[in-house]
């Protein structure tokens, strides 16, 4: 969804009157097929908004959506995003998009590339992408929207940030990618909600690519901390699945929600200091960010609904309307990385050497809520108690 919005907010920005400029299309799998559920709710979708309908009806594209609404044509995600709908996204309709499913055709002479993967798919696309860059004489730039880690334990245990996953396969240097992140709801983005973000990396390019992206209603701003702001928009999605726990448990209490989001940044604050060696504090956009994806988001919408058993970790973690639910991998990968032996702390009341990971409660509950499966969401309370 984010990565859709970003690409609409480009081509809201530069395709129209600035085809000079800028030229904007989106890589998206073909062959994804939209169910008859969501194919009848797209179309109510469609009909209460008189300019959507106009519009597709000038661009003869109506027909279809009458069709699949009676179940006599099936619609794809890729087909529906040229018309300006996001499959995880249905009812915030967006400006219509060049969409093309080849992903040579997207990539192989762009200037600007937008990572929008989540980051568990980052490292096989871009490694697919590296293939069609060696003949390139001067290397593209890269904004990666991706929030996610992987733990590398051989022969230091150590994370391996979605920037980083992307120079290793394609070669790129890492002056050229660059991070965006910021408290950003996709659809209320796009409906243009007052925002910020920053862009994060080098000094080179992040200064006039903040100029580039800022829109009225969207700010950028730029930071050289590249790897904090990875590493928190990796923390704060595991974090929201607990914060969904923690209301759907105590109904909505705003006391609990406060008391487990002071413990939650506080491990978070923790944790980016072991693994970064001059983190940036958590304020600003970076605390905002924490706090709008425990507010409302697709991960705290899932801890929510696994402790209503309204969903089950049986339905894995990519969900339909939703898209894939990037905390629980980073449950696995910073939990796998701080349990190392050879990375040890001492307790502040034992004084023993200790895992990291044994002064982080709310992480070690999640992991044994969401990865060994071993405790109910119920636990997510006691831990926090």
């Amino acid at each position: 969804a984010w990565g859709s919005v970003f690409c609409a907010l480009l081509q809201d920005a530069y395709g129209r009157d600035h085809r000079d400029k800028a030229q904007v299309r989106v890589w998206r799998r073909p062959g994804r097929a939209v169910d008859r559920a969501t194919a009848e709710h797209l179309f109510e979708v469609i009909n209460a908004r008189e300019a959507v309908l106009r519009r597709l009806i000038r661009r003869c594209a109506y027909l279809k959506y009458v069709e699949a609404r009676l179940g006599d044509r099936t619609l794809y995600a890729d087909e529906i995003l040229r018309d300006g709908f996001c499959l995880n996204m249905i009812d915030t309709p967006l400006c219509p998009l060049k969409v093309v499913t080849n992903l040579q055709e997207a990539v192989w002479d762009a200037d600007i590339v937008i990572n929008g993967l989540p980051s568990t798919e980052t490292r096989e696309v871009f490694g697919e992408i590296g293939r069609y860059w060696k003949e390139r004489i001067n290397p593209p730039i890269i904004i990666s929207l991706a929030k996610g880690i992987e733990a590398s334990l051989d022969p230091m245990p150590r994370i391996i940030t979605p920037t980083q996953m992307i120079a290793n396969a394609t070669g790129v240097p890492l002056e050229n990618i660059l991070y965006l992140g910021g408290p950003n709801i996709a659809s209320e983005i796009y409906n243009k909600e007052y925002a910020n973000a920053r862009i994060c990396g080098s000094e080179k390019w992040r200064k006039p690519l903040s100029k580039f992206l800022r829109q009225p209603h969207f700010i950028v701003w730029d930071n050289s901390d590249l790897i904090t702001h990875e590493v928190m928009g990796g923390l704060k999605n595991i974090y929201a699945i607990g914060a969904g726990m923690v209301a759907a448990l105590t109904n909505e209490s705003a006391t609990s929600k406060a008391v487990y989001f002071s413990l939650c940044t506080s491990e978070m604050i923790y944790i980016t200091h072991l693994l970064a060696e001059e983190p940036e504090r958590l304020s600003g956009p970076l605390l905002a960010d924490t706090y709008v994806t425990l507010l409302k988001g697709r991960n705290a919408w899932y801890g929510h609904k696994l402790a209503k058993a309204e969903l089950t970790l049986e339905m894995g973690d990519s969900i339909k309307g939703k898209g894939t639910i990037q905390g629980v991998s980073a449950v696995n990968a910073f939990y796998e990385l701080l349990s190392q032996g050879s990375i040890s702390v001492t307790h502040p009341e034992t004084k023993k050497h200790v895992a990291p990971v044994e002064l982080c409660p709310i992480l070690k509950t999640l992991y044994k809520i969401l990865i060994k499966r071993e405790l109910g969401t119920s636990s997510i309370l006691e831990a926090i108690r």
